[in-house]
């Protein structure tokens, strides 16, 4: 069942004890934040670095996650799950904020498919009740394997009997943030086309991570796929340009590559990647980003057949401009994670 409406008042409802997956990615830190401030009891289970060292060390106060407790282990192998994770204790909530780093079909497949897969049969397994996912709005037209790897686990996890809430954000500024050093420079703006082909809706971490952990205490956010992207009206790529151009006092200086360089990359990628596997990962990075160069991030409308911002709710209260404002002014800097296509 889709969810569009988000105008209701939200109500905070008993603690209840949480078990994060992904929790060191932006989204997840954010997430953590957001039930930290509402009450809730939060286990954070991450990865180990490489070579067995803790990210924290032993100073949690220093830490984004500090209010949490944090368990190390590994998330997407199914024995470290249940027994570093859940560790023989009871969780009401499960949220997953993991995500694939590269989007190849294998990484995809193994993560946002097969350790999802898992974390569910382990919650089942433990007794909890509600499980909160963050997918992806891309995945309404599956092209990628990490779209039909996400949609495949969403299936899963509605027909498997648990309370649901599957929250599928458009844009987040951290994607939209790549070419901000380059106008800083005096480089033009990159955009396909004439920058007006997609438009989004983009939400910041910070009011990602409060939607999350709204899910758990918002009855009307259960057994739902919810949508949602930031305040405020949808921007174009073209936008976003004269926009940074303003604030840095510049003239706006723009340059379109075709949709077609695209296709030729992927083709000779693709060709090359039958003979050398690693490169057919490169392909599929070009695969994505060719979709977000032309597809909108904005809630499909199958009866009209486009996107459409004013099916596309929103939450929050920081828009995309606003965060330009504060990353030309020097208040802040984008963080832009592992995930950075651009």
């Amino acid at each position: 069942m889709l969810a569009n409406d988000f105008s209701a008042p939200e109500t905070v409802g008993p603690s209840l004890r949480v078990l994060l997956l992904g929790a060191t990615g932006t989204i997840g830190l954010a997430t953590a934040q957001a039930l930290i401030k509402r009450g809730h009891e939060v286990v954070c289970f991450v990865r180990t670095r490489k070579g067995g060292e803790k990210r924290f060390g032993g100073d949690l106060k220093a830490s984004p996650l500090h209010g949490t407790r944090i368990r190390y282990g590994d998330p997407t192998n199914p024995e470290s799950l249940t027994r570093d994770g859940f560790a023989q204790e009871g969780f009401d909530v499960v949220i997953s904020c993991m995500a694939s780093r590269t989007g190849s079909p294998r990484d995809a497949w193994r993560v946002d498919h097969q350790a999802h897969v898992d974390a569910l049969e382990a919650a089942q397994a433990a007794g909890v009740k509600h499980f909160v996912l963050l997918s992806a709005i891309c995945v309404q037209k599956p092209l990628l394997a990490f779209q039909h790897a996400k949609l495949a686990f969403e299936k899963a996890l509605i027909e498997s009997g648990l309370t649901y809430s599957i929250v599928r954000p458009t844009a987040f500024f951290k994607s939209l943030s790549g070419q901000l050093e380059r106008v800083k420079k005096g480089k033009p703006f990159l955009i396909f086309g004439d920058g007006q082909l997609t438009a989004c809706k983009p939400i910041s971490d910070h009011d990602l991570g409060d939607f999350i952990a709204s899910c758990l205490d918002d009855p009307g956010r259960h057994n739902q796929v919810l949508p949602i992207g930031g305040p405020g009206p949808a921007v174009t790529p073209r936008q976003q340009g004269e926009y940074l151009f303003q604030l840095l006092g510049k003239e706006p200086q723009f340059k379109s590559v075709p949709v077609g360089f695209l296709d030729f990359i992927i083709g000779t990628l693709s060709w090359i990647g039958k003979l050398i596997p690693v490169v057919a990962d490169k392909a599929e990075l070009a695969r994505i980003g060719r979709y977000y160069a032309t597809e909108s991030m904005l809630v499909w409308d199958a009866s009209s057949n486009r996107y459409d911002a004013q099916l596309t709710p929103s939450h929050g209260t920081q828009t995309l401009f606003e965060a330009y404002e504060k990353w030309v002014s020097g208040q802040a800097a984008p963080d832009r994670g592992e995930h950075a296509v651009f």
